[in-house]
């Protein structure tokens, strides 16, 4: 009984599109998904850290003559957002599908930025700004449950980890574009207009992005858990069209790579929260864990790292930009560069690897910052070697939260652990602020003690994952996590190999 003969009888469904997607080559469909879908981490990036550029300007007169605690909070709003858009668009994600909130989380995102960019100066002005930032990051957080969700879904198996990790990583790429953004600009015309403009590249860069989503299909598996084989069979069909025809015949399937399901009700977050938490005890845990813990550290020194430079080491506060290229690039080319070995050494051997690598060098760092044997070239090179393993770790970590839940309540899950890592993230940007503490004497002391929290954390993770990872490696999402929806699952052994070639990353 074939997918479409099948959905005549609404109470089971029996499709390979799962072993038919997990056996194709790379090709230039996966490549334009990439390009489509992975813009969202790069946009995160972009707004980051162009806002975190932008507070100090803010606060001139000829500005928006904010204080410095309004401009502060900018960012704080931002996240806020983000969580709200992930717990909000994570649901309709799993209910109504990947595809109508790929344009949906986008368009949120590039209303609320391009609103950022009209606000004016004066008190009243200051709740549109805040508004406009919960918009934006609104969008984002949308973005990040639709779209890891989608990408998971339609990549083969064998590609997913390294792929999904440096998609993840180019949240850097695009901190390097707002940081070159904000110093071009601000540099070339007024502060005023620099920073107006500073906004609106972001939702025009939106505008082509949305274009390019439009040809993009709906995941096939998200399809067929939601009763639609049809619609399932149409999209995996245009998709092995469109691989064959760059890469010739494919791989036939083995007998029986077939799946059974039986379409199901939508699930709330509090019956999500029983499924995780009854049903997967142990994955819940590693995932909160990994996800708390590297928020906690990318966030207590991405959002401090520029008074550490000025307060420390007396470096301008012109010129932190500066020095936040080499950080930049270092969290950049970590998962681009050992990203394919969580497909070869396995998640279990590099997630704890990295989180491990990255928190010991940090204790390391910590001693010789206390001891005053850095200086600010010194200090930036430290960070830029431990962020190069954190920063894979940490995609690793999104990875992990999009692969191992069942499909049912994938985006929602993203959700849910995304928000988790924020609340953590916010407290230690709070924290390691506090521990700067305010001049004209600054102890290093203080800070030193947050360094050592920060790498505690992260060696907590790593430890976590070398008990609980799951070795998903190679392996179906439905291998990985059986839907909640199946029947009987009949396609139990790794992807199946192909004769096309693998992908550059």
């Amino acid at each position: 009984m074939t997918a479409v003969e099948a959905e005549k009888n609404p109470q089971t469904i029996r499709s390979s599109i799962p072993a038919r997607l997990d056996r194709l080559g790379w090709s230039s469909f996966h490549t334009r998904m990439v390009m489509a879908l992975g813009v969202a981490w790069i946009l995160d990036g972009l707004e980051i850290t162009i806002a975190s550029n932008l507070a100090a300007v803010f606060t001139q007169h000829d500005t928006l003559h904010l204080s410095t605690s309004q401009a502060a909070n900018i960012a704080t709003w931002y996240l806020i957002g983000e969580v709200i858009g992930a717990l909000f668009f994570g649901r309709l994600a799993d209910t109504l599908g990947r595809k109508r909130l790929f344009t949906i989380t986008l368009g949120v995102y590039l209303i609320g930025s391009g609103l950022t960019a009209a606000t004016q100066a004066g008190g009243a002005w200051v709740v549109f700004l805040y508004a406009t930032r919960v918009l934006a990051g609104t969008g984002i957080g949308g973005e990040y449950a639709a779209i890891n969700s989608a990408i998971d879904e339609m990549m083969p198996a064998r590609y997913r980890g390294r792929m999904d990790i440096a998609i993840n990583g180019t949240y850097w790429g695009g901190a390097l574009l707002g940081t070159a953004a904000t110093l071009f600009l601000l540099n070339k015309l007024s502060p005023d207009l620099g920073w107006r403009i500073a906004f609106l590249v972001g939702p025009v860069l939106s505008l082509v992005i949305i274009y390019v989503r439009k040809n993009l299909p709906e995941s096939p598996r998200w399809l067929i858990m939601h009763g639609r084989a049809a619609e399932a069979e149409a999209n995996i069909a245009a998709i092995e069209a469109e691989v064959e025809a760059s890469n010739g015949p494919l791989a036939p399937l083995p007998e029986g790579a077939e799946i059974e399901i039986r379409p199901m009700d939508r699930l709330g977050y509090l019956a999500l929260v029983r499924v995780l938490f009854q049903n997967y005890p142990g994955r819940s845990t590693l995932v909160a864990v990994l996800m708390a813990t590297q928020s906690f550290l990318y966030n207590a020194i991405f959002f401090t790292d520029a008074l550490v430079l000025s307060d420390f080491f007396g470096v301008k506060s012109s010129d932190t930009a500066y020095y936040f290229f080499a950080f930049a690039v270092g969290n950049l080319v970590g998962p681009l560069t050992i990203g394919r070995l969580f497909d070869t050494l396995g998640r279990r051997k590099m997630i704890s690897g990295t989180y491990l690598l990255s928190g010991a060098l940090l204790v390391i760092s910590a001693i010789l910052f206390k001891d005053h044997d850095l200086t600010a070239t010194t200090q930036t090179i430290a960070w830029t070697v431990i962020f190069f393993f954190a920063s894979a770790g940490a995609s690793a970590a999104y990875l992990t939260a999009s692969e191992i839940f069942p499909l049912e309540v994938r985006s929602q899950a993203i959700a849910v652990f995304f928000a988790i890592a924020q609340l953590f993230g916010s407290f230690g940007t709070h924290l390691y602020g506090s521990l700067i503490g305010n001049g004209p004497h600054y102890n290093p002391n203080h800070l030193f003690w947050g360094y050592i929290l920060g790498a505690g954390l992260m060696i907590l993770g790593g430890v976590i994952a070398a008990v609980l990872a799951v070795d998903a490696e190679g392996r179906s999402l439905e291998d990985i996590a059986a839907p909640l929806s199946m029947v009987r699952q009949k396609l139990t052994a790794p992807a199946i190999p192909s004769r096309s070639p693998r992908p550059a990353i």
